[in-house]
């Protein structure tokens, strides 16, 4: 899997920071980015998390960690803290907090310089291509194992 480090962002300390620039289309009519689009910045930091890792969601359905399967957020908890405007470059924080057999939660936060926009802890299920639950693969779980750092 060739990965574009530039666009993808980077580990660090533990977890994955990815830089995203607010983009007219991100906003309200004020300028103020629109609380659903928030979703889409987490949705990416977690993708580019996984994808940094060596873990590509083609390859996980396709099974090349066992058994063919997927990632669906179960819950979601978010706090807005303050907002994002256009032309902000805001950073996206994903760490892993805790992996189960069959789930991850993840803690992510959205940052504009070192002023904290918004936090959302995340519980991620490992499903099956038939939608079940499944265990997660061990090469998954070492890699997404919680690490220290801050």
């Amino acid at each position: 899997m060739k990965i574009d480090h530039d666009i993808a962002g980077w580990l660090e300390d533990g977890g994955h920071r990815l830089d995203v620039r607010i983009y007219f289309e991100d906003t309200d009519f004020s300028g103020v980015v629109y609380h659903a689009r928030y979703l889409h910045f987490l949705e990416r930091g977690r993708s580019d998390f996984l994808r940094l890792k060596g873990i590509g969601h083609r390859q996980l359905a396709a099974g090349e960690f066992g058994a063919p399967m997927a990632f669906a957020v179960r819950r979601m908890e978010i706090d807005f803290l303050r907002p994002a405007r256009i032309d902000d470059v805001v950073s996206v924080k994903t760490r892993t907090r805790q992996l189960g057999g069959a789930r991850i939660l993840l803690d992510q936060k959205i940052l504009r310089g070192e002023e904290l926009l918004l936090e959302a802890n995340v519980k991620v299920a490992v499903i099956s291509p038939d939608g079940k639950p499944m265990r997660m693969p061990e090469r998954v779980l070492d890699v997404l194992a919680p690490q220290s750092g801050g």
